[in-house]
């Protein structure tokens, strides 16, 4: 009898012994778990991390973590130990209702026998495979419930006991402080990301770059900082909003996109001032280009399905960032303003010196010479004086056309009426051989209608290929005068154009001035060769 009592004692010693070591064991599983989790600052790594030492920490056949959103419904849902196969069959993941929306409702564990016995069991999505035992638990960040950890089917058919929510519970804290410092790391990040980007952009727009270069920029730094998929920046364009740079997914087929203001999220966003966030479906979100009413465009931000949407940190970086943006553009538009008013109080000052004080110099110098050509009783000499007065009066002409042209606009994008002319005529020079003469008299850049100009260069354009095709000259002049209407006079010495030539060329320059209530005409001058009078008036 003391025998058996001995072995009975013994048996019962090993017995706790072996619990003793299968707890030590789980309490060193549980401590490695606790470090894995924290041991990444990766967000989404460490979210998937989670559950992955969840189900293995448990002996769960499947495990998740559903990340709760602002109206107490999934807005990230992460599975793990179903297959890719498994994973294509469900219709769509769980939305938060049944068991899982009374997780949300009511922030505490819960551990079942059988799921379908709950009153609460709403059922699985189609698709989804039979599972059974249920441990669910919380996952707080400070005091806030950031998502809950849902784990299933234990393996060996047995259910989750006491020990095993336990377990889940003190991992679930060790998940909160994981996530909230993979959250403080992220912030910084964000931060540091948006200080360099503001820099990068503001830098970018006042060193004088052109805006159309900076876009695609601001579209790549507000992608990266907030971790989005595609980013758009959107523009004004009368009506719509047009999609002038873009990057991430997408961004070459995107460019050029236009989207109407009246009616859509981007044109509400553009006409308020206020940025909005779209967490259905495919997470976006819509930051205004600066503050009502002086919105100057719209950036847009998207994720893929199924990530995280983006946060209160994201939106309030990514306004802080697109004002910050905004307001670089509209400096830099400042500079280029104030360099462009400068450049034209230049030019203005430039011409009223050539008028004040060239012109009039030159006037009384050939008022002098003119009358000195009375006094000269020599043909030679007063020839010579003659010539030169001839030439004081051509030199008068061109600063006074040089004057008009300090006066016209400054427009590097749509050049006036005389820089187009001179594109025209250079542009025959390189088909001549030579360089036609060119002569431009009085206000054509202010004074001739866009309409007009149009014909104007059209002439031009046939005449000049005349020039080229026909008349094997060795010299070109053109002429265009405005004063009392316009007047473009071509003239070369070739060999002139026959009736044949004219019918056939001139039609439509003829029909042009008709048109306009104007006249034109070919001449034969003395010497030979071919003038061209096309005259309308103004």
């Amino acid at each position: 009898m003391p025998q058996m009592r001995l072995d009975e004692l013994l048996a019962e010693l090993q017995v706790r012994l072996n619990a003793v070591l299968a707890t030590r064991d789980r309490v060193h599983t549980l401590l490695e778990a606790v470090v894995s989790v924290g041991s990444d600052l990766d967000l989404e790594t460490v979210l998937r991390r989670i559950v992955e030492t969840a189900t293995t920490l448990v002996d769960a056949g499947y495990g998740a973590l559903g990340v709760v959103g602002e109206e107490h419904t999934l807005v990230q849902f992460i599975p793990v130990g179903l297959s890719e196969e498994e994973i294509a069959r469900i219709e769509h993941w769980p939305h938060g209702l049944g068991l899982l929306g009374l997780l949300i409702k009511d922030a505490r564990p819960l551990r079942l026998g059988r799921i379908a016995d709950h009153p609460e069991s709403y059922g699985f999505p189609p698709g989804h495979p039979p599972m059974g035992t249920f441990l669910g638990v919380p996952i707080r960040v400070r005091d806030e419930v950031f998502g809950n950890l849902y784990l299933t089917e234990k393996r060996g058919g047995g259910e989750f006991d006491e020990e095993d929510e336990a377990m889940v519970i003190a991992l679930a804290t060790a998940a909160g402080v994981a996530v909230e410092n993979a959250r403080l790391y992220e912030e910084s990040r964000r931060r540091e990301r948006w200080l360099q980007a503001s820099a990068e952009v503001t830098t970018s727009l006042l060193s004088g770059a052109d805006p159309s270069q900076v876009l695609p920029v601001v579209a790549a730094r507000a992608r990266q900082m907030s971790d989005a998929d595609s980013a758009r920046v959107l523009l004004p364009d009368g009506e719509t909003l047009r999609v002038a740079a873009a990057d991430g997914d997408g961004a070459d087929d995107a460019l050029g996109t236009a989207f109407e203001i009246a009616g859509s999220p981007a044109g509400e966003v553009f006409a308020r001032g206020e940025a909005v966030a779209e967490p259905e479906g495919l997470p976006a979100l819509l930051v205004p280009l600066g503050a009502a009413p002086g919105v100057r465009g719209v950036l847009v931000l998207g994720k893929r399905g199924g990530r995280l949407p983006f946060s209160a940190a994201d939106l309030q970086v990514l306004q802080a960032f697109a004002g910050q943006a905004a307001l670089a553009l509209e400096l830099a538009e400042a500079r280029r303003d104030a360099e462009r008013l400068g450049l034209l109080e230049d030019r203005d000052r430039i011409a009223k010196d050539l008028h004040d004080v060239v012109i009039q110099r030159l006037f009384a110098t050939a008022m002098t010479l003119m009358s000195t050509v009375r006094l000269v009783d020599h043909p030679q000499a007063s020839k010579r004086l003659q010539h030169a007065i001839d030439e004081l009066d051509e030199t008068i002409r061109q600063i006074r056309s040089s004057i008009f042209a300090l006066q016209g606009p400054v427009d590097e994008v749509a050049p006036g009426l005389r820089g187009r002319i001179v594109e025209l005529v250079e542009g025959a020079g390189g088909h001549l051989g030579f360089m036609p003469g060119l002569r431009m008299e009085g206000q054509l850049d202010t004074l001739v209608p866009e309409s007009v100009a149009e014909h104007l260069l059209a002439v031009l354009r046939e005449a000049l290929s005349n020039v080229v095709r026909h008349s094997r000259a060795g010299r070109a002049e053109v002429s265009v005068e405005v004063g009392g209407g316009l007047t473009l006079v071509v003239t070369d010495d070739g060999t002139g154009v026959g009736a044949a030539g004219r019918r056939s060329g001139l039609r439509n320059i003829e029909e042009r001035a008709h048109r306009l209530g104007g006249t034109a005409g070919v001449e034969t001058p003395e010497g030979g060769g071919t003038r061209l009078r096309w005259w309308i008036p103004l």
